[in-house]
């Protein structure tokens, strides 16, 4: 039951910075907000103050900032339709940047105590690896990029190696400061024999380079971490897309909260379990940055890529989409990712019991 309270106190949480980043956007741009809200349904607790309501409501499944000009034209000077382009971009867009910043700072946070990192250097081969030679590997060499795919963490390695074409990488290493480029290079999993007589498969490389955890590096793996994370989400995203994956590999709050109970059960000690559950908490924050800003109807995203419709339609035929039909848009959006979290979150459910 802990894990599952501390998994509504993340969304909660989570929803909250969202909404404050939008809520501090709009004030800083001297637009009026009339509501700020964590939650959906009626309000367990309310206060106005200076013009605006600070609600907490009783269903900790989204919230909003309602702010004046939002969903209707308004002649207020201090309305969100009269604001410039770039502010209304910097509104829009708030309350992604704010939970990119926490799942930043979870992490951040999360390495405070580390000493030391490991690196992608390579720093011996398994007897027999094919791939040690002049013309290819050398101990030493750093893994800068496999495929096009900057190598910032040391779990890169596997991840872009599994998704590789089976025979050849594009290989970047950086080898006595330089880079060196081997294109086309062929790599495939082999067996290994290890010392205690085990088989290994995999392409034979010893990876032990270490850095210590200076208060910079943290901070530079920390970035590289939440970075790592949006390119994660986007390979998803991509998966989906080409069919890679199916629907059935998506979770909505039900798995995540399963997902989050796992963990925390299977956690030796519980700082492990606190550990794991921030860390994904971190995910969760970053996953909500990223799917905020994409060109979905209701989402952020799709407000911000209006604007840029607008900007265009102004600039070449002096007129907008007028608000009405937007906000039907958004409507219409809302409804299908509804739809589509009911979905998800049928699939979550009949895994439970299945």
């Amino acid at each position: 039951m802990i894990y599952v309270i501390a998994a509504i106190v993340i969304f909660g949480v989570l929803i909250a910075v969202h909404e404050w980043g939008h809520f501090i956007a709009a004030r800083l741009c001297g637009v009026t907000v009339h509501e700020f809200s964590i939650g959906m349904g009626p309000a367990i607790y309310q206060k106005e103050k200076k013009g605006t309501k600070y609600a907490i409501r009783i269903l900790p499944i989204g919230g909003y900032c309602a702010m004046e000009g939002e969903e209707e034209e308004s002649d207020d000077p201090h309305s969100l339709n009269n604001q410039g382009f770039w502010k209304k971009v910097f509104i829009f867009a708030a309350g992604a940047a704010m939970n990119f910043i926490v799942g930043f700072l979870i992490i951040l946070c999360l390495y405070s105590t580390a000493e030391a990192f490991r690196t992608a250097e390579i720093t011996g081969f398994y007897e027999n690896c094919p791939y040690q030679g002049e013309e290819g590997l050398q101990t030493g060499d750093v893994l800068y990029s496999i495929d096009g795919h900057r190598i910032y963490l040391y779990s890169d390695i596997s991840i872009y190696l599994s998704r590789g074409n089976g025979s050849t990488f594009d290989l970047v290493v950086l080898r006595d400061g330089e880079k060196v480029y081997l294109n086309d290079f062929p790599m495939v999993p082999l067996d290994y024999t290890l010392e205690d007589g085990t088989t290994f498969h995999g392409y034979g490389l010893s990876f032990g380079g270490v850095e210590e955890a200076t208060l910079l590096a943290k901070l530079r793996v920390s970035w590289y971490n939440a970075i790592d994370f949006v390119r994660l989400i986007w390979m998803s995203l991509g998966d989906l897309v080409t069919g890679a994956i199916g629907m059935e590999s998506m979770s909505g709050p039900v798995g995540i909260v399963s997902t989050i109970t796992e963990v925390g059960e299977q956690s030796k000690t519980l700082r492990i379990a606190v550990e794991n559950i921030a860390y994904i908490a971190a995910l969760i924050a970053v996953n909500l940055a990223v799917m905020n800003l994409l060109p979905i109807p209701a989402l952020d995203g799709c407000k911000i890529f209006f604007l840029v419709i607008n900007a265009v339609a102004m600039l070449l035929f002096r007129r907008q989409i007028p608000a009405k039909y937007e906000n039907y848009i958004h409507a219409a959006g809302l409804v299908l990712l509804m739809g589509l979290m009911l979905v998800v979150t049928f699939q979550d459910v009949w895994r439970l019991v299945a």
